[in-house]
């Protein structure tokens, strides 16, 4: 983290997001990787077949897919969830889940 930033809650100065991931029998587990007045970095882990609907973010942002297998549904739009692949989020988007295998996934809300 850069000095003299404001930061409420973060990791440490670097972390391996890898050794970080672990995936619950059922569900989501998320951990939070960074929070400051106006950024929010969080790991998600999804099991294999767990599904979160429809829902909205008051912020935007961006999905960052660390590993997995999954289908992201933004606007309508279906986006294969794979290792690598990034998505953008505006605020207000309507967007879904859907983990075919277990996946994580970094989510920026800014």
């Amino acid at each position: 983290m850069m000095a003299g930033k404001n930061i409420d809650k973060s990791i440490n100065k670097s972390e391996k997001i890898d050794e970080m991931i672990e995936y619950p029998n059922k569900g989501v587990l998320s951990k939070e990787l960074v929070r400051t007045g106006k950024t929010n970095i969080t790991l998600f882990c999804m099991s294999n077949g767990t599904e979160i609907s429809d829902h909205t973010s008051t912020k935007e942002g961006f999905v960052y897919v660390v590993e997995g297998n999954g289908t992201f549904t933004l606007e309508g739009e279906d986006i294969k969830m794979e290792p690598g692949v990034l998505i953008f989020m505006k605020k207000d988007a309507v967007h879904s889940l859907k983990a075919h295998e277990n996946t994580s996934f970094i989510l920026s809300l800014s």
